[in-house]
């Protein structure tokens, strides 16, 4: 591995890092409702064509934080899916979705 793999390789960590907080904001909130679904699968697509061609060109620094990009993507993806079709992936401690047993009052207050 030579000097420029090293930069490729910082700079591929940097941009897929990057990606991080909104994926730990997707996880604490279980919810992507603030994504395009378009843009997501968009985005899916092209690291998929990043990966493939990382791999035929034998460029580590290419395929792996893309390959990384993907996994953290298609959790946002997933999580939006979800949201999409009305699965909740939120339970209180009794089991019950979040939600589903209370309702908030003009003020916020919640109610049984």
């Amino acid at each position: 591995m030579d000097n420029i793999e090293y930069i490729g390789l910082v700079a591929s960590g940097l941009a897929t890092f990057a990606f991080l907080p909104q994926v730990v904001k997707t996880w604490q909130t279980r919810s992507a409702n603030d994504f395009s679904l378009a843009t997501l699968l968009m985005l899916e697509a092209g690291v998929c064509l990043w990966i493939v061609y990382g791999v035929m060109r034998d460029a580590p620094a290419i395929w792996l934080g893309n390959g990384v990009t993907f996994a953290l993507a298609g959790y946002i993806l997933v999580v939006k899916a979800r949201n999409v079709i009305g699965i909740s992936t939120s339970t209180t401690k009794a089991g019950r979705r979040l939600g589903a047993a209370s309702t908030k009052g003009a003020a916020g207050a919640r109610h049984p």
